[in-house]
């Protein structure tokens, strides 16, 4: 029989590392039910002891997902791993993450401390999680720039303790795929308990190369678990793309002869969860979930496809999710049905109260839509998660008017703390004049670093997507809007930002 190999998605953790790519806890547990929908085997959670919003949604997810193993990060300290172990309480299946620096620049530069000093911290840290949770994970950070005397020291230390996985990260993306694999498998033939622990691969995209470094990691290493995100959603590059992977991994058995959990049909419906709640657009050209993953334009392309298609697909697209199927939804649709195409979305609103104002907003827009598509519901319930939460600022109504040779103008109605405001603005164009109709009164003095227009399905009728990214004293955020009016779409999602900007939940570095 094939081994099994273990996906820990780390898109709820190191993905909402991205800057402006951090999530509410209503958002962070409507992906983990799409990953668990998914079938992911390990979910990490997020990293508890950063912030009361972090721990908080590692609690609700620990509680509300029965599937699959929730893990929070902790650094190795008693005071992280006794939050992470408090936070999974009520979880079926809990795994404590905990790591530590084991390269002598990460040592002696960011912890000031001697190997000696490291190793100890490692041993005593994965002794009094092992006390409080049995399934423990341990990472010596930037492992793969490690010396490797050491860091089999170090891992011999750990397992002995009690580490149920070791991890090794190559923190910040340099490894080579031949190298890094050889690397994982030298210290497993070096470790002389290797045998006691599963093994795990958690690459960055620095090169370009964290999913080719994680399957070498996998096939020449013999890692039996991959750490990845949607989208390869992370800080910097990315993290090792999940859908890549495990598409990899499916296509290929002949090659990896191994076995996954992951139901692939709902790969495509994560992504665009994910690339909807945090702004970060799919590229079109991206493997697996991107728009142009299984377009043929090459007329010797279509011509094969047509006759055979194997000729040029090794995949299906429906495989991962890909539907050409238009909802046929519109304002004579029931509830029902509503619901029901949700959840086949993969899409779970945790009260009735949320699923009446969805379709509340389902009729409105069929009002000005003559087809609705999958996409355009996905955007609409992410839109509603954002303002189901408690928000400084709505959007109520916009009117703008430009005309060639004239400076456009707009006057926006928003609420500030549920009292209605009204600002006016000319700009350079009906975007920028309604977005400073907007500052006109908020005032914010963020900076704009990023505006991004994607349309959600491919005609004239479709929903403008908007994304914004602003940045004030340090913090960035992503706003993000969705409406069949492009400069609406634009004010919601400037409005999106700001409300975000009023979070004040603080960010801890952590392990990559």
């Amino acid at each position: 029989m094939a081994d099994k190999l273990i996906i820990f998605d780390t898109t709820l953790r190191d993905g909402e590392q991205s800057p402006g790519a951090s999530m509410t806890k209503d958002e962070k547990l409507r992906i983990a039910r799409q990953l668990e929908r998914l079938k992911v085997d390990v979910i990490e959670a997020g990293f508890a002891a950063s912030s009361n919003g972090d721990f908080e949604a590692v609690q609700a997810i620990a509680h509300a997902i029965k599937d699959s193993t929730i893990c929070s990060l902790s650094r190795a300290n008693d005071r992280d791993i006794s939050r992470a172990a408090e936070a999974l309480k009520g979880a079926n299946s809990a795994r404590i993450h905990t790591f530590i620096a084991t390269s002598a620049l990460h040592m002696e530069k960011k912890l000031r401390m001697t190997p000696e000093q490291v190793l100890e911290q490692a041993r005593q840290s994965v002794r009094f999680a092992r006390n409080l949770v049995a399934d423990i994970e341990f990472s010596p950070e930037d492992g793969y720039r490690s010396d490797p005397d050491f860091l089999c020291r170090v891992l011999e230390a750990v397992i002995a303790e009690g580490a149920t996985t070791i991890n090794v990260p190559d923190t910040v993306g340099y490894a080579i795929p031949e190298l890094y694999g050889n690397f994982i498998k030298t210290l497993r033939e070096r470790i002389p308990n290797s045998d006691k622990a599963i093994w795990s691969v958690h690459c960055h995209n620095d090169l370009g190369m964290a999913v080719a470094n994680s399957l070498a990691g996998v096939k020449i290493g013999g890692a039996r678990q991959v750490e990845c995100t949607i989208n390869g959603l992370g800080e910097r590059a990315g993290n090792c793309s999940l859908e890549e992977v495990v598409m990899a991994i499916k296509t290929r058995r002949d090659y990896f002869d191994l076995d996954l959990n992951i139901d692939a049909k709902h790969i495509v419906a994560a992504s665009r969860m994910v690339s909807q709640t945090t702004g970060f657009v799919v590229q079109p050209n991206k493997a697996v979930v991107g728009a142009n993953a299984f377009a043929h334009a090459s007329g010797i392309h279509q011509d094969g496809v047509l006759k055979a298609r194997d000729t040029y697909e090794i995949m299906r697209a429906e495989d991962v999710g890909w539907s050409a199927n238009k909802i046929v939804l519109g304002k004579l649709s029931g509830r029902n049905a509503f619901k029901q195409r949700l959840q086949e979305l993969g899409v779970s609103l945790e009260s009735e109260t949320e699923v009446n104002s969805a379709f509340t907003r389902f009729k409105e827009l069929a009002d000005r839509k003559s087809e609705i598509f999958d996409e355009d519901i996905l955007a609409l319930v992410s839109d509603e998660s954002v303002t189901a939460e408690k928000e400084q600022y709505g959007f109520v109504s916009l009117f703008q008017q430009s005309e060639t040779g004239e400076h456009p103008r707009a006057r926006i109605v928003f609420t500030v703390d549920g009292h209605e405001v009204r600002g006016e603005s000319e700009g350079n164009g009906p975007v920028d004049a309604s977005l400073k109709a907007i500052e006109s009164h908020v005032k914010s003095g963020a900076e704009m670093v990023l505006y991004s227009v994607n349309a959600i399905s491919g005609s004239t009728e479709s929903q403008g997507e908007v994304t914004v990214r602003l940045q004030n004293s340090g913090r960035v955020v992503n706003g993000v809007g969705a409406d069949p009016d492009i400069v609406v779409a634009s004010a919601k999602a400037y409005l999106s930002a700001l409300n975000k900007l009023q979070s004040k939940a603080d960010r801890v570095a952590a392990q990559g």
